[in-house]
């Protein structure tokens, strides 16, 4: 962005879709097509429908048939649930500084739960076993909260990824230390995507790496709304569908949650959608790499980029696309993806930056 420019600087036409969050994408057809099928009549309220059943074994399908899996309206009320039935009195869970439930769900698991949350410090948004044997001082003093369970996210806040070898050692030492592992899967198709693209992937990161909860988001890479909570260790399962009820997640038209879930998992649709994206913030990042003034750390893992940019060029890009800051010390914002980005909306973002800065 010229120093010295006094005039507007020409700009492309924007994008039609924003570059702010895969939540402001719309719904993909098929998810549509699920719930106006379901709206057909009556059906039992509460999951004691036909939807539901079979989003059920869709999830038994995916990650083995001791699998237990409850549906919820959102993100952090999948975790709240989940944190719930996982927590025992006096507990602490472990997370990053970055996790979500620390930073963006407005104090939802403390006030819930009354559950005393233990944020780490890192630079890539991932904890390490270290971390976690460094807080073994806590254990078993009853002055101190209890380190109760390891809450991780993937792919992370940061678009890093855990590969299923780090989630496996986490979860090794997790148990090891009597502790339980959560995690936060609102971008759980990007990484399954990123990881591999296939049910193999998904798996290899949370049943066999040793996970115990898992929060399965759908509402990011395509539905409507629609989450749920995955119970890879069915013991934890006991008190789930009193828990959910108590914080408020159980849908009483559940068919047209079980409906959306329906439609995402037949053919994997999740995970194409999920790699889409991906290959869509790959292609922003590759067009905008070499504009000066822009930098970034490192190369897009999933659907997210993280540039910096010129500090004068921030509000006038925002303002003709909107986009959130993300390190503001650093000049730093976000540029996510979605299922439904297409090739023409990176290159028109693209070549807006260029005008500006060049």
């Amino acid at each position: 962005m010229t120093a010295n420019a006094t005039a507007p600087i020409p700009m492309p036409p924007a994008p039609a879709r924003a570059f702010a969050s895969d939540n402001a994408a719309g719904a993909h057809p098929k998810v549509v097509e699920a719930v106006l099928a379901a709206n057909e009549g009556h059906a039992l309220a509460y999951g004691s429908d036909e939807w539901t059943g079979r989003a059920e074994a869709g999830f038994r399908d995916l990650f083995g048939p001791r699998t237990q899996s409850y549906l919820v309206w959102n993100g952090t009320g999948a975790n709240v649930m989940a944190l719930g039935t996982m927590v025992r009195p006096g507990d602490a869970v472990v997370c990053s500084e970055w996790a979500h439930v620390a930073v963006d769900e407005t104090g939802a698991p403390e006030r819930s739960l009354g559950v005393k949350l233990l944020p780490q410090p890192t630079a890539t948004a991932k904890l390490v076993p270290a971390q976690l044997e460094a807080l073994t001082h806590l254990q078993g003093v009853q002055h101190h909260a209890q380190p109760g369970v390891v809450s991780i996210t993937q792919s992370t806040e940061l678009g890093t990824l855990y590969t299923a070898e780090e989630v496996a050692a986490l979860c090794d030492t997790a148990h090891r230390m009597g502790m339980r592992v959560h995690l936060d899967g609102a971008r759980i198709a990007n990484a399954t995507a990123a990881l591999g693209g296939d049910v193999a992937a998904l798996r290899s990161f949370t049943v066999e790496a040793g996970v115990d909860v898992v929060s399965f988001g759908a509402t990011k890479p395509g539905a409507f709304g629609a989450e749920a909570v995955v119970y890879l260790d069915p013991t934890l399962a006991e008190r789930a569908m009193y828990v959910r009820k108590s914080v408020n997640q159980l849908p009483s038209k559940m068919r047209f949650v079980a409906a959306q879930f329906e439609a995402m998992l037949a053919d994997d649709l999740w995970i194409r959608l999920g790699d889409h994206a991906n290959r869509m913030a790959t292609r922003l990042y590759e067009a905008t790499k070499d504009i000066p003034g822009v930098t970034y750390d490192a190369p897009p893992s999933v659907n997210s980029v993280f540039p910096m940019l010129p500090p004068e060029a921030i509000e006038p890009l925002r303002a003709w696309c909107f986009f959130w800051d993300w390190d503001v010390s650093r000049h730093q914002v976000r540029w996510m993806t979605a299922w439904d980005t297409t090739e023409a909306d990176v290159d028109a973002f693209a070549a807006g930056v260029r005008a500006l800065l060049v």
